[in-house]
């Protein structure tokens, strides 16, 4: 475990709260310490009031707050005497503390204070730090858990066996440490829980944290137990597949009742695992720490030969576990997995959006090399059902679960666009993302590989007129995301205006091949992934010139005609499998390449227009852009226009040939 304490960085901060800001930093920079939220820091400082009295003052970590980008804001200021009076209470509810916590903080404003704060108030040194680390609780997930620690540090530490967190352990400890002298302690640890470590300075308290760590992975290292990963798995061809992880996808989302992410990690860890031959029994006893359960569930579900059936067979263990540990007060979860272990084929993790599924997947990552470590150790041997149940279904979890939440429109869904580098195709990259969407952004621009920078969005660079290309660009959605429901078919160009007379036989293929061509290639390769989608759409960008033609441009005109017939029939011919399939009739957008400032000026001085009043020549008057075009096209793939197919709606400002 690498110290990552600097004694230079450290003396740009005066304040307690500003170096407790520093080292809880350091804390949240190490995945082997604390993942996604987890784990709490404190320090004790002194105040004055309004009354210009001194009062001690707890600053402890907030909730809903990350160690590793933690600012002062994120600590919420607890009265400490308060706080020790609530550790002496005969009882009291994990409700009650809440409460009783938030009317002892000098902010009002503040987050609410850490389940820990009462155990933070009465360790008798200034700061307090609280990881999960990796190396601790996995050594303690084994038959002789406590032996083990030990052996490894004597009585320098208090084991402490695991009881809820909250009012209970903070209870419990000061039980324990009633006869302790605190001075030749140097950190507790909580059995299948995590390490705290203490010192009346930051440095000190963040230097013993790493050092106790490094002992165990020692301890670990000396022991040879490390995970044996056999490299010698079959990767290749795992691209046949993916129909089938996007039918475990919709599988999940339909017992979710949401659209969910899925992502598949094909890594040689994640491979290696799946392809135990006891991965079964040791991977359904429970989490590495009981935290962990609020973001994965007990266990992962086992896919094997049957996947989608292996789904549904775990939703309805998990309905019999929650009826086996209930008291009848509580509101059940919903059953759907929050990872899977696909036999032979990797791990997978669902969530309702991509920062979810990838938060879930690096805990899954941490669990599964604990699991392995443990059985060097002797064997994997996680907490009992009754105490993760319990943890699970917390009353403060229960009182989350009451509350409604609202979700973005297109939450969890998957779209694929294709001419997404400008105009039209990026603002429907925009729209969809800024909805809840991830995208999959396809261009034959080598700069859509870097255009977009949100991790919901992966540029594909794809000339959709090959069709090797778009069923690659298809795949790498697909392996990226975990399926398809939305396809924005919007890739063209507009070709050089030239009557039917003397029109060239390379502009009228090269039209056809990208305004009409491209769009069946790209559908067919499309469906059978639209097909394990969900609630799936397809979005044809089409144009005015359908219903109003122009003299020269009927290369133009005839493709995009051919693709609006192209999408009424495939609206028959989908529909039976639940996949809507609409059209959109664009004019006038401006905002596009095709349209610089000097076409825009020759066009409207042929006209004898302004520009401005050329942009908005319509029965609205008014200008038509790329992201009103986006907007109606999010729509179309939205609930909105659930039950229409075969539609063609224009977004033209209204046109008078049109009408």
């Amino acid at each position: 475990m690498k110290n990552l304490w600097d004694d230079n960085q450290a003396a740009k901060y005066q304040t307690d709260l500003e170096i407790r800001v520093y080292s809880s930093r350091l804390l949240g920079q190490e995945s082997k310490l604390v993942l996604h939220g987890g784990g709490n820091t404190s320090v004790k400082t002194e105040l004055t009031n309004i009354f210009n009295e001194k009062e001690h003052i707890l600053y402890v970590k907030g909730s809903g707050w990350d160690l590793a980008t933690i600012e002062a804001e994120g600590f919420a200021p607890v009265k400490l005497d308060i706080l020790k009076k609530m550790a002496q209470l005969p009882n009291l509810t994990d409700s009650e503390m809440v409460q009783e916590q938030g009317s002892a903080m000098i902010n009002p404003n503040a987050p609410n204070p850490s389940v820990e704060a009462i155990l933070h108030a009465i360790i008798p040194f200034k700061y307090v730090d609280h990881t999960h680390a990796d190396a601790v609780v996995t050594i303690t997930n084994t038959e002789i858990g406590a032996q083990r620690i030990q052996t490894i540090y004597g009585k320098r530490v208090l084991i402490v066996p695991y009881v809820m967190p909250g009012f209970i352990l903070a209870q419990k400890i000061c039980s324990m440490t009633q006869n302790i002298d605190w001075e030749n302690l140097e950190a507790i640890i909580l059995l299948n829980h995590g390490i705290f470590t203490f010192a009346n300075s930051a440095k000190a308290s963040y230097n013993r944290m790493i050092q106790l760590i490094t002992e165990a992975e020692n301890y670990l290292e000396l022991q040879n137990a490390t995970p044996k990963i056999s490299p010698t798995h079959e990767t290749t061809g795992l691209h046949k597949k993916l129909i089938e992880l996007a039918k475990i996808r919709k599988s999940v989302s339909n017992i979710k009742g949401a659209a969910v992410i899925a992502k598949w990690d094909t890594s040689v860890e994640a491979m290696d695992f799946s392809n135990r031959a006891d991965v079964f029994a040791i991977a359904t006893q429970g989490p590495l720490t009981p935290d962990h359960v609020i973001r994965t569930k007990p266990i992962p579900a086992i896919l094997d030969d049957n996947p989608e059936e292996d789904i549904i067979n775990y939703a309805e263990a998990y309905n019999e576990y929650f009826k086996r540990n209930t008291n009848e007060h509580l509101i059940q979860l919903n059953p759907a997995p929050c990872w899977a272990i696909w036999h032979e084929f990797g791990l997978v993790s669902f969530g309702r959006s991509l920062k979810e599924a990838n938060i879930i997947s690096d805990i899954k990552n941490h669990t599964i090399e604990a699991i392995e470590i443990a059985e060097e150790l002797g064997g994997w041997k996680a907490l009992p059902e009754s105490d993760i149940f319990e943890l699970e279904y917390w009353e403060l979890e229960q009182v989350k679960l009451a509350k409604h939440k609202s979700s973005l429109p297109l939450q969890g869904k998957i779209a694929l666009v294709t001419g997404a580098a400008n105009g039209i195709g990026r603002a429907c990259v925009e729209a969809l993302q800024a909805q809840g969407a991830v995208v999959a952004a396809i261009d034959m621009n080598p700069a859509i590989t870097t255009l977009f920078n949100q991790q919901e969005i992966i540029g594909i660079e794809c000339n959709i007129t090959n069709q090797e290309c778009i069923q690659s660009a298809i795949e790498q959605t697909v392996q990226h995301f975990g399926g398809l429901d939305i396809l924005i078919s919007n890739a063209g160009n507009f070709p050089i205006s030239e009557t039917i007379a003397k029109m060239k036989i390379k502009t009228w293929n090269d039209s056809l091949a990208i305004n009409l061509t491209s769009h069946q290639c790209l559908l067919h390769a499309c469906i059978p992934y639209l097909t394990a989608g969900i609630e799936p759409a397809v979005v044809m960008i089409a144009s005015k010139n359908v219903t109003a033609p122009g003299p020269g441009a009927g290369a133009y005109s005839v493709a995009k005609a051919g693709q609006t017939q192209l999408a009424r029939v495939a609206a028959l011919e989908l529909g039976y499998l639940g996949i809507r399939v609409n059209v959109i009739h664009p004019n006038a957008v401006f905002d596009t390449g095709i349209w610089t400032n000097e076409v825009l000026e020759k066009r409207a001085t042929h006209y004898n227009m302004s520009v401005e009043k050329y942009k908005t020549n319509n029965i609205l008057k008014t200008e038509v852009t790329s992201k009103n075009v986006a907007i109606l096209a999010c729509a179309m793939a939205s609930p909105i226009f659930a039950k229409t197919t075969g539609a063609q709606v224009p977004v033209d400002g209204g046109n008078e040939r049109v009408i």
